[in-house]
C-alpha cells in the first residue's frame, strides 16, 4: 500500500474527500513557483487540522503548513508530504476582542476590524499573507508588530495536541517566534484592539495601501520581502532596511532567468513568468553575496523554503 493511501486510511471518512493529490505548489504560493505536493488537506477548523496532523504522524509523512502562501519558496521538485492548508476564514467580534481563524488574510482582518469600529491594526494594511503566518512570524512595520495584540491562541503542538495558550507561549521576537521554532501550528487567535477615532485610522490605512501600491509589485508574483532588516547600529535605534543595502549594490538590476529583483524595491524578488526555484535561489544568493562583499553584512532570509521530503527553513 502506498504511503499516501495509508494516510487516507487514518482519516475519518468525512475528511477523505477533502484531500487533493498532486496539487502544484505554484498554485498555493504567492511567488507562483513550485512542483506538486503529494497531498493537500484544507482544514476549516482546529479539529480538522488535528485530524490531518495525526494522520500525517501515524503514516510517517512529513507535514508543512500553508495559509496564504506568502514568504515561501517551493522547490520545482515538489513536496512528497502533506500540505496542511489552513482554509478557515472565521472572524468573531465581541466588544474589543476579535477571535479569528489563522487562515483569514491579514489585510482582510484590518478592513473587517475597522469596519467594526476597532483600531490598532491599521499599520498592517496591505501586508500579504494570513493572520496565522503574520503571528507565527511576528510580522510588522511602521513601529508595530502583530504580536502586540495577541491575548490567547489555539495551537496544535508537534505531538498533535490542541492547546489554548497565552502570548507568552509565542516567545515573540523580530520576525520570528519560539512557537514556529518548536514546530507548533497556530490555528486560532484572540486579539485585543481598541475603539479609537476611526478618521485617523482610516487615513493611516489609506496611506499605507497607497505606499505599498507605489513600492510593491501588483501584477508580478512575489513572496514579499526576501531578507530581514538588520539590527540597529545602537540600542533603541531604528533597524536598517535590507533594501537600502541591496539598492546600494545594484540589486535592482539583477536577474536570473525569469526571477528578477523588483525595480521599485531592492528586497523583493518577482517572478516574471516562468521562474524556477533554482533561478530564485541563484538570484537570492547573488543579492546576499553582493551585500556581504560590499558591507561585510550577512543578510538573513525571511522567506521559508519548502522542498522534497521536508521544509527547508
Amino acid at each position: 500500500m502506498a504511503i499516501e493511501d495509508r494516510f487516507l486510511d487514518h482519516l475519518p471518512a468525512a475528511l477523505r474527500d477533502r484531500v487533493r493529490r498532486g496539487v502544484p505548489l505554484r498554485d498555493l504560493t504567492t511567488l507562483r513557483v513550485g512542483g506538486p505536493a503529494a497531498l493537500v488537506c484544507p482544514a476549516d477548523n482546529p479539529e480538522q487540522a488535528r485530524q490531518f496532523h495525526e494522520a500525517a504522524r501515524t503514516s510517517g509523512l512529513p507535514l508543512f503548513t500553508l495559509g496564504g502562501g506568502s514568504n515561501v519558496l517551493a522547490d520545482d521538485r515538489g513536496f512528497d508530504g502533506v500540505i496542511l492548508h489552513l482554509a478557515g476564514r472565521a472572524c468573531d467580534v465581541r466588544g474589543d476582542r476579535v477571535t479569528v481563524s489563522a487562515g483569514l488574510g491579514l489585510d482582510d482582518l484590518v478592513a473587517l476590524t475597522l469596519g467594526e469600529g476597532l483600531t490598532g491594526l491599521e499599520f498592517a494594511s496591505g501586508i500579504p499573507g494570513t493572520v496565522g503566518g503574520a503571528l507565527a512570524g511576528n510580522a510588522g512595520c511602521y513601529g508595530h508588530e502583530v504580536g502586540e495584540f495577541l491575548r490567547e491562541a489555539v495551537i496544535l503542538t508537534p505531538d498533535g495536541e490542541l492547546r489554548r495558550v497565552g502570548p507568552e507561549a509565542f516567545g515573540f521576537r523580530y520576525r520570528g517566534t519560539a512557537l514556529r521554532d518548536e514546530g507548533a501550528i497556530l490555528l486560532e487567535a484572540v486579539l485585543q484592539l481598541g475603539r479609537g477615532d476611526l478618521g485617523p485610522a482610516a487615513a493611516e490605512r489609506a496611506a499605507h495601501l497607497a505606499d505599498r501600491l507605489a513600492k510593491h509589485p501588483v501584477t508580478e508574483p512575489s513572496a514579499g520581502s526576501w531578507f530581514r532588516n538588520l539590527e540597529a547600529l545602537e540600542p533603541g535605534g531604528r533597524r536598517r532596511a535590507a533594501g537600502e543595502l541591496l539598492d546600494q549594490v545594484g540589486a535592482k538590476a539583477m536577474r536570473e532567468g525569469d526571477a528578477a529583483v523588483y525595480p521599485k524595491h531592492a528586497n523583493i524578488i518577482v517572478n516574471l513568468g516562468q521562474a524556477g526555484s533554482d533561478d530564485v535561489r541563484r538570484l537570492a544568493t547573488r543579492m546576499q553575496a553582493a551585500v556581504r562583499d560590499r558591507f561585510g553584512v550577512e543578510l538573513q532570509p525571511e522567506v521559508r523554503g519548502l522542498g522534497p521530503g521536508r521544509s527547508l527553513t
